[in-house]
């Protein structure tokens, strides 16, 4: 399980002094970043093979400006040419659940322009990071 932590910046609240709910989609994106880096994907364009097909973000309560935000990241369920991971996001000081994220990437062939089946390195990576909580 990776897990990443993000400060909220003002500018990432909304009138009502909450979180903006586009701002978890950005936490999100930035915890998936962390987790292509751990199973060892740099993040160059040219040698890029995943997209996102799906993601979605059940707010469970509210969080605020410089509240520190951690994000647990793991894999959930594994295909043939895509994989779940599914985030928990909850305040660092009082461990309260804040909201909860889930992404299915396929891997693509930009090239052809289609999917393409897991490789073996990537799919054992991605079994050493499942977890169901």
């Amino acid at each position: 399980m990776q897990e990443t932590q993000v400060t909220v910046r003002f500018c990432e609240t909304d009138a009502l002094g909450h979180i903006n709910n586009t701002s978890y989609f950005i936490y999100l994106e930035e915890a998936r970043i962390k987790f292509f880096e751990l199973l060892g994907y740099s993040m160059d364009v040219k040698d890029w093979s995943f997209i996102l097909a799906s993601t979605k973000c059940d707010f469970v309560s509210q969080g605020y400006f410089n509240q520190i935000l951690s994000i647990k990241t793991y894999v959930s369920k594994i295909g043939t040419k895509s994989f779940q991971i599914e985030h928990e996001i909850t305040c660092a000081q009082t461990g309260e659940l804040i909201a909860k994220g889930m992404a299915v990437i396929v891997y693509f062939n930009f090239e052809t322009q289609k999917s393409e089946v897991l490789p073996p390195l990537l799919k054992s990576a991605l079994e050493e990071n499942v977890s169901i909580t």
